[in-house]
């Protein structure tokens, strides 16, 4: 398969997008992400898959506690600031209530995880993840989505 047209192919799926973040030596660390969904209802799962190039995700898999915030529509630069690699965003946050990582501002939603197992899948590694806690923060907030490459929004009926 020509990777270019894979690339063209899988960007007609319309993706949310996240911000993964942890804590490193006590300073935020996290990366964007396309890449997540829910895997089970019981026991709550969730995934992800992060580069396996990634230089973030070393550091947050060594404290094997991390949170998945969900971006807003208004939050592109949140997304951006997280997909430099190799940088600490210069966002707020807030510590979450039951594992201390880091819950973006503004974020529709944050779910605490905790490290189950990894999976090596080509470039990137499935990471599974136990739910240990997590809240909506703006339940009438529109969430923030990638398609064809770009940025847009969620129009409900």
């Amino acid at each position: 398969m020509d990777s270019q047209k894979f690339r063209e192919g899988m960007s007609q799926f319309t993706t949310g997008v996240v911000v993964v973040t942890g804590i490193e030596s006590g300073s935020l660390v996290g990366f964007a992400a396309q890449s997540f969904v829910s895997l089970s209802l019981e026991p709550p799962l969730v995934s992800i898959s992060p580069q396996i190039a990634s230089t973030s995700w070393p550091r947050i898999r060594e404290g094997r506690d991390f949170c998945i915030n969900v971006l807003a529509e208004d939050q592109r630069d949140v997304s951006e600031a997280f997909a430099v690699v190799g940088e600490v965003a210069a966002i707020g946050w807030q510590p979450s209530e039951v594992t201390g990582m880091p819950i973006v501002d503004g974020a529709i939603a944050h779910i605490d995880c905790r490290l189950r197992n990894e999976h090596e899948a080509g470039d990137h590694t499935i990471v599974i993840a136990d739910v240990i806690d997590l809240a909506v923060h703006d339940p009438e907030a529109r969430p923030l989505v990638y398609f064809r490459g770009s940025y847009g929004g969620f129009a409900s009926d």
